[in-house]
């Protein structure tokens, strides 16, 4: 049984001007980032690469019309690398710009096993929460079909990730907190699913203990304290993202499309709002297996970084709860503009659309399981 599979080549560098010069950025190159990523810090290097700004192209996360245009604008350009600086908009948009093999984001979907690499992709992120920059994955918003779904090719892997914790220095609060929740529910996924095995598990579980430790300092010290351990938040992200992109993400990521597609919630947050739901689901229809584990784990790491004392009563998952309302409180769904005549359509769409990811569950669950935890939740 395959253990392990890490791509591509990690890098790690200070700051973007010590990568640039490391990897000779120059007119070859292809930049897919935002304004507002660019202009305090990458154009002060006066590089000769073209530059696509992602936002020109569309609002929010990625949609197949988005990556299409982009394709297209693409396809007029001569460049032999493709750098991704962003967040998951970003990154998953490179990854889909890359292929070739098929003429449009359409035909790319029905026939992902015939997609090749046109161009070199360089990722380098700034979030610490996707930890795309590992995986051979982009979700995007399919706008016809009304839900967000992978687009996976070995094509997709890029050839080198590159975390500069420069990029983190401006990233608002809220999406700090977002981000990394989502890496902490990469963790806890990619821990639980039947596919991890003991190499996956050192990966997640490192990221899981780096999270929680970092959002314990939060609890004690305020929010401010965050970017103190930006380094650490990012390669918690990507110690996540080798262990997902192996052992796969399930049911949170799964109930989180058809929503987050709907009401245009970011995935961070779309996923926040199913996570400990689901944690529970799993702890009532098999509480003696690998739940029990994680559990433990969790509630040992709290007690033992002081948010909890030794003698607490809670379960992990309950700590778990109290300390993410301290990072970030949970909206409801309704919050969202989600009402009760959805629980059943989300709940058709995520069994429907969402097989490859519900594969991975800890527990199986059933279309009434998975409508009860939206129910929870709205």
């Amino acid at each position: 049984m395959k253990q392990l599979l890490i791509r591509p080549e990690i890098w790690e560098f200070s700051d973007f001007h010590t990568f640039a010069e490391a990897f000779a950025v120059g007119a070859d190159d292809l930049i897919l980032t935002n304004e507002y990523i660019y202009r305090p810090v990458i154009e002060t290097e006066r590089l000769k690469s073209s530059v696509i700004f992602q936002e020109k192209y569309g609002q929010g996360e990625p949609t197949d019309e988005m990556a299409q245009a982009l394709l297209e604008e693409v396809q007029k350009r001569d460049c032999s690398r493709i750098i991704a600086i962003g967040g998951g908009t970003i990154i998953d948009l490179a990854k889909a710009l890359v292929l070739k093999g098929q003429d449009t984001i359409d035909q790319m979907y029905a026939h992902m096993a015939d997609l090749k690499k046109n161009q070199t992709l360089v990722i380098v992120p700034t979030t610490c929460g996707t930890g795309s920059e590992v995986t051979n994955i982009a979700i995007l918003n399919r706008l016809a079909l009304g839900t967000k779904q992978g687009l996976v090719s070995e094509a997709m892997y890029a050839d080198a990730a590159v975390l500069i914790p420069e990029f983190l220095e401006s990233l608002p609060y809220k999406v700090f907190a977002t981000s990394s929740i989502d890496a902490l529910v990469h963790a806890a996924e990619s821990y639980l699913s039947p596919k991890a095995t003991p190499f996956t598990e050192l990966y997640s579980k490192q990221a899981v203990e780096i999270i929680l430790w970092g959002y314990g300092k939060i609890a004690a010290y305020g929010t401010d304290v965050w970017k103190e351990e930006k380094e650490a938040y990012l390669r918690a992200s990507t110690y996540a993202g080798i262990a997902f992109s192996n052992s796969g993400c399930a049911a949170v990521h799964a109930m989180s499309y058809a929503f987050g597609g709907k009401y245009h919630v970011p995935h961070g947050e779309s996923n926040y709002q199913f996570f400990t739901e689901v944690l529970r689901m799993y702890q009532t229809k098999k509480p003696k297996g690998k739940i029990a584990v994680f559990e433990q784990m969790v509630r040992e790491i709290l007690c033992r970084e002081g948010f909890a004392g030794e003698e607490t009563k809670e379960d992990g998952i309950s700590l778990l709860e109290e300390l993410l309302q301290n990072v970030l409180a949970r909206r409801p769904m309704s919050d969202y503009g989600a009402q009760r005549e959805d629980l059943d359509v989300f709940a058709q769409s995520t069994v429907k659309n969402q097989q490859r990811l519900l594969a991975n569950n800890y527990a199986e669950l059933t279309q009434e399981e998975i409508r009860e935890i939206y129910r929870r939740c709205l």
